[in-house]
């Protein structure tokens, strides 16, 4: 006979599997219930990525560069002497037309090839020639106003050592190699980075140009406190402080328009961008594009802008507030990059002033598209020519005037004596060259040729003997 106890073990075994299988075949959210077959999901609604107008801004951002600003450039005389031309004695052999006369009392005083100058041998047998100023009767030397002028060393030293810091050799390793003191290497730096602005300053302005972009470079220096470590030990021990080199540049032409030295900060972009309105034409606004660096956008509207007056939205009340607005010719555009563990994901252009066809517009006979790579292309040449910045390499500088010089010659260095393979033009005819080598094809092109300030390729003899007069001169170079 079978027990109690195990009919109620067994209904008990059947009510818990009939809970567990009503919990696993019912519903547990009642709107599932219905048709087995999904439908098939709608369309997703559409963002909208249109970018918000800007909507100006109450006060103008300020700029240390303009607020001191150096003096204003020397604006040629009105009432320029009358042209000397001299009408007795033979055909004068010595060319003067490119020096003018220095005496402040003189009123051919910064005009050059006015014929005012006569050249009257080599005073006490030296290299250089004497001029005479037939209105003064002041007489001066060839060299003055260069690098050259009261040196003692010969001209073919002084450019082959400039010529190498050029290149990318160190100040040290110019100093081997052509067996002279460090210092003096130095010296002739400082110089000539001098008398290179004052030769860039003269030339490059109202320039026109279609595109600039702009970037920064990373570099390291060398900090050396004053007073802590000797001259001789800063060279070995050296403390690292990180800078940073603005660049901008034409990509059509390849002129480097401006070039600095600072902090990743919206004051060195406010100067970079100031230093690129003091080069190109007061009414030129071309297309400007950089990287994501947000600092760019405040300085180009700070440089190009203006005040408009919002119209009124209600017949009573005061007047809105004038608001700095960008001008409308005002194109400007980013290159926004993304980067994961050292690694590029993702680019996105911006168009941040302006319209995307205004901006292909400039680009399309070209066959560009939004981009950095020539600014780019032109940071390896930076870190090629300036020793100091090139990576993992001892040759630092010190602090930012040093970076500064050869920085200054290499934008000369670049813009008027190197050509370079991508702008060379061909020649109508070949021409035949000496020897048995092959005809010329092409003719060579720099940078200052392509943007039409110059007419040749200079050489850096010929740009260090150049006396930079003190106003522009009515005829070009």
């Amino acid at each position: 006979m079978v027990s109690h106890l195990f009919f109620y073990q067994l209904v008990l075994v059947a009510l818990v599997w009939l809970c567990v299988i009503l919990h696993w075949a019912w519903p547990s959210d009642p709107a599932t219930v219905g048709p087995t077959t999904p439908e098939p999901p709608g369309p997703r609604p559409k963002r909208h990525h249109e970018p918000t107008p800007f909507a100006g801004l109450t006060t103008k951002p300020h700029c240390d560069a303009c607020a001191h600003s150096s003096a204003p450039r020397s604006q040629t005389p009105s009432s320029p002497p009358p042209r000397i031309v001299p009408t007795r004695g033979r055909r004068r052999q010595v060319d003067t037309s490119m020096h003018f006369c220095p005496n402040p009392d003189c009123a051919y005083r910064g005009w050059v090839g006015w014929g005012n100058l006569r050249a009257n041998g080599h005073p006490n047998g030296g290299p250089w020639r004497q001029l005479l100023c037939v209105v003064c009767r002041r007489s001066f030397v060839e060299t003055l106003g260069t690098i050259f002028h009261g040196k003692r060393a010969s001209v073919e030293l002084i450019v082959r050592v400039i010529a190498c810091l050029a290149e990318g050799l160190g100040i040290r390793g110019t100093a081997r190699v052509f067996e002279v003191d460090p210092n003096t290497v130095l010296q002739w730096l400082v110089e000539a980075a001098e008398q290179l602005q004052a030769f860039s300053r003269h030339v490059l302005h109202d320039v026109r140009v279609r595109q600039v972009q702009l970037d920064e470079l990373f570099a390291l220096l060398s900090a050396v406190k004053e007073g802590t470590v000797s001259e001789a030990d800063a060279i070995e021990r050296l403390e690292r402080m990180s800078q940073w080199v603005w660049v901008a540049m034409d990509p059509e032409s390849k002129l480097l328009l401006a070039i600095d030295v600072g902090n990743r900060t919206l004051a060195l972009a406010q100067r970079l961008v100031h230093h690129v309105t003091q080069v190109l034409a007061p009414d030129c606004a071309p297309l400007f594009l950089t990287d994501g660096f947000r600092e760019y956008l405040t300085a180009l509207l700070t440089h190009y802008g203006h005040w408009v007056q919002p119209p009124r939205r209600q017949d009573k009340g005061p007047n809105p507030k004038p608001r700095w607005m960008p001008l409308p010719q005002l194109l400007y555009a980013q290159v926004v990059k993304t980067v994961r563990r050292r690694r590029l994901v993702r680019v996105r252009h911006r168009v941040v002033f302006g319209t995307l066809d205004a901006v292909n517009h400039v680009l399309a006979p070209y066959g560009w598209q939004i981009n950095t790579a020539f600014v780019e292309r032109l940071n390896l040449d930076i870190r090629q020519h300036v020793a100091a910045i090139g990576r993992r390499v001892s040759t630092l500088c010190k602090h930012e005037v040093g970076l500064c010089q050869q920085l200054a010659l290499y934008q000369t260095y670049h813009n008027f004596c190197l050509p370079h393979v991508s702008l060379r033009q061909p020649l109508p005819q070949p021409l035949p060259t000496n020897g048995t080598g092959s005809a010329k094809r092409w003719q060579p092109r720099t940078p200052a040729m392509a943007a039409g300030l110059t007419d040749r390729v200079w050489t850096l003899r010929e740009v260090l003997l150049f006396r930079v007069p003190p106003w522009p001169q009515p005829a070009g170079l």
